[in-house]
């Protein structure tokens, strides 16, 4: 088994990504380290360009990024860390897969309409062509496996359709087509001010999230000024369904405490968001504080990420050059 994936340094990391992705990530790597399987994970920093970013947030992103992972439990000795720039082999496939892949196949790709909106004509080509680099990132070190949540099972689709075609039309069998990994159902966490949004970085409030870097202090007023409800909590989790807010603080606390969200109602039944509040803001803070702490420590040892992320890069090349090469063999480029 071999499980890849990925991340845009975008900023730092939140409570979302820690639970929607993170956590799992580290679960993998331990569970792939015992079974003698392998585990990629990269900083997508060349799909982090398909959207304007300057030469230094594009360098602080991703070492912060790097420091983040790190901190949060990604062990570059037990994984592969690096980032795509560091494997040129992740492009030179790319513009392969590019001849490949058919226009009408990107045409059904739904989040180049999300995150084009109405200036589509503006848009960069990157930002249209980047499910093909995607489908790079996996079949280039001919991935089994890929965690994707529901925004990123029409990309993991879209890369089996081209590992197959490429298959059939040079007559190898040269790339795996990835299934998608299901592990352990992730927390979907929601914005703090808004129970029905997906917290995000992009948010220009940072009361909606909890950043990972976020002080004591911080995460507590966070929680308290957390939008909720006047109602009591319930006995059961199935009563919050038309309770947003509730619903998201409540499956924050048992994801964290790694209860059953039922557990946690049946405990605080009854009681009002002036109990519960203080007694999240409690488990948020012991459970991110040495995640922040380690960070916090990294974040200063510039050379130290550096040195992770180049040795993560000549693991990952060595994987990725002799996959290149059959590839380009096939097509008849080489031998």
């Amino acid at each position: 088994m071999r499980i890849v994936s990925g991340i845009q340094p975008t900023g730092n990391l939140h409570l979302g990504n820690y639970l929607g992705a993170i956590r799992q990530w580290v679960a993998m790597q331990n569970e792939a380290a015992d079974q003698g399987a392998e585990c990629l994970f990269f900083l997508a920093d060349l799909h982090a360009i398909t959207l304007f970013q300057t030469p230094q947030e594009m360098r602080d992103n991703v070492r912060g990024m790097a420091a983040a992972l790190m901190a949060a439990g990604i062990d570059p000795a037990k994984s592969i860390l690096f980032n795509q720039t560091r494997v040129p082999e992740t492009t030179e496939l790319t513009w392969l897969l590019m001849c490949v892949a058919r226009i009408g196949w990107l045409n059904r790709m739904t989040q180049f309409k999300e995150k084009s909106g109405k200036n589509r004509e503006g848009a960069s080509a990157g930002l249209y062509t980047y499910p093909v680099l995607m489908a790079a990132d996996v079949l280039l070190y001919n991935a089994t496996h890929v965690p994707v949540g529901e925004d990123q099972k029409q990309h993991l689709e879209l890369a089996r359709d081209i590992a197959a075609k490429f298959n059939q039309d040079f007559g190898v069998e040269l790339f795996t087509l990835p299934e998608p990994k299901i592990g352990a159902t992730a927390a979907r966490v929601m914005s703090l001010r808004d129970g029905t949004a997906k917290m995000s970085k992009s948010d220009p409030s940072d009361m909606a999230r909890i950043n990972l870097s976020d002080d004591d202090d911080t995460i507590a007023q966070k929680v308290k000024k957390a939008k909720s409800d006047a109602e009591l909590l319930p006995a059961t989790y199935a009563e919050l369904a038309a309770r947003p807010e509730a619903r998201n603080l409540v499956g924050i606390y048992a994801a964290l405490t790694d209860e059953n969200p039922d557990a946690v109602c049946a405990r605080f039944a009854g009681q009002g968001f002036g109990a519960f509040k203080p007694a999240l803001a409690e488990v948020l803070v012991e459970s991110l504080r040495p995640i922040r702490d380690r960070y916090n420590a990294l974040r200063q040892d510039h050379a130290a990420i550096d040195a992770a992320l180049e040795q993560g890069a000549i693991r990952a090349r060595a994987l990725a050059k002799p996959q290149l090469e059959a590839a380009q063999a096939a097509m008849g480029l080489f031998g």
